[in-house]
């Protein structure tokens, strides 16, 4: 920053950069879930990625209407970017609950992993083997169930469960694509 630059002014700069970029790419100011795929090139997944993809969508649609508009996408960069671990753990784990009901069991974990594979490649670990060593670290009570203190605490205190977390699950390379302004054709 120069000088009698200030944070503030920083970030508002930033922002006006990311709002020309989510303008160039949707006009209207709103991305669809379909418009979503199209920027990120993930039109034609499998099943399973398809419904992760659309779970993140649903995740940045904070008030539900069907569209990621510019202040629920600048919320998801803010995340993504600048979000400290713990509202970043607090994110997947929403997005690791797909059933909603404040907690992650084992078909859901899998379900996300084995779609995440398919969109990055395949890991070295199965979506099984993955998420039984994810249990068998962080669940403490035994009940086969994760709640939001086990899986925070427990990925906090594993150091290379957050590493294998936080590469497997970044979803900086989605903002790559918007700020690169590279878009697949439809």
């Amino acid at each position: 920053m120069g000088a009698g630059e200030s944070a503030d002014d920083f970030a508002a700069t930033e922002n006006s950069q990311w709002y020309r970029k989510f303008m160039d790419h949707c006009p209207s100011g709103q991305i669809s879930l379909y418009e979503f795929k199209t920027i990120l090139g993930l039109h034609g997944m499998n099943p399973q990625a398809n419904t992760y993809i659309e779970r993140v969508f649903h995740t940045f649609d904070k008030n539900q209407d069907g569209f990621i508009d510019f202040l629920e996408f600048i919320a998801a960069i803010n995340l993504v970017i600048r979000g400290k671990i713990d509202q970043k753990l607090k994110w997947y784990f929403k997005l690791y609950d797909a059933d909603g009901n404040g907690c992650i069991d084992k078909k859901e974990l899998i379900s996300i992993f084995t779609a995440i594979q398919a969109i990055n490649g395949h890991s070295d670990m199965s979506a099984e083997d993955f998420t039984n060593m994810v249990f068998q670290k962080i669940d403490v009570n035994n009940d086969g169930e994760l709640t939001l203190e086990e899986f925070i605490n427990g990925v906090e205190g594993d150091e290379g469960l957050m590493e294998l977390i936080t590469k497997n699950f970044d979803l900086s390379n989605v903002l790559k694509v918007i700020q690169n302004g590279r878009r697949h054709s439809i």
